[in-house]
């Protein structure tokens, strides 16, 4: 029963993960640029930042039992970043010829992403 569970708190996590990133890609934010893809920049940073400050607060801020864990960082978190995407929309630029939007989205997502996580665990760690 408990597996069962585990695999709902990650199907419903995950149901809500995917609306949230649905609803930033058709936000105004995925005509800011011509060919910059922002919205999956955004979630991907945005993602990156939640999961470190979440792991910190439901592990070691918070008591939270592993199915709300679960939930929140395997099936919400999951579903809204979108790493997936973001190689594909890579590849997409390399393949018209745009070397510098892809360089460009590449190196500010890496970098970006891994700033947002060590933010999010340093803003975990500062709650009680």
């Amino acid at each position: 029963m408990e597996a069962f569970t585990k695999i709902s708190a990650v199907a419903i996590g995950g149901a809500f993960g995917a609306v949230a990133r649905y609803l930033i890609n058709i936000s105004p934010l995925a005509n800011v640029f011509d060919r910059f893809p922002l919205p999956t920049f955004v979630i991907n940073v945005s993602g990156s930042f939640l999961i470190g400050f979440l792991l910190i607060l439901l592990t070691d801020r918070f008591e939270v039992s592993d199915v709300v864990r679960m939930a929140v960082i395997v099936g919400f978190l999951g579903a809204f970043t979108t790493f997936s995407t973001f190689e594909m929309e890579i590849y997409g630029l390399t393949t018209e010829r745009d070397y510098m939007a892809a360089l460009t989205y590449l190196l500010l997502s890496v970098g970006c992403g891994f700033v947002a996580v060590v933010a999010g665990v340093r803003l975990g760690r500062s709650f009680i």
